[in-house]
């Protein structure tokens, strides 16, 4: 059985950073599918991507919800407590 979410309070309206991840295109790298953070609106490329940049963001500020930010894609995760909200 999966752990409920204990942090949906931490989900605001957010305003994405970028149309993609955010540190992939400065440093001209590629991604496969992107996260936006449910906390600040910080766009970042998932775990199959080379870059990981949404779990560093999630370690580095500890936001814990993202959303997919893929087009039709209509899920959230939740870090902290490995489960989808």
């Amino acid at each position: 059985m999966s752990k409920k979410c204990q942090h949906t309070e931490q989900i605001h309206q957010v305003t994405p950073s970028a149309k993609g991840c955010e540190e992939c295109l400065q440093m001209g790298s590629r991604w496969v599918h992107l996260r936006l953070c449910l906390s600040c609106g910080h766009v970042g490329c998932c775990d199959s991507s080379p870059n990981k940049h949404a779990t560093k963001h999630f370690r580095s500020t500890t936001h814990p919800i993202v959303q997919s930010f893929e087009p039709g894609e209509d899920w959230r995760w939740c870090y902290i407590d490995n489960s989808y909200v």
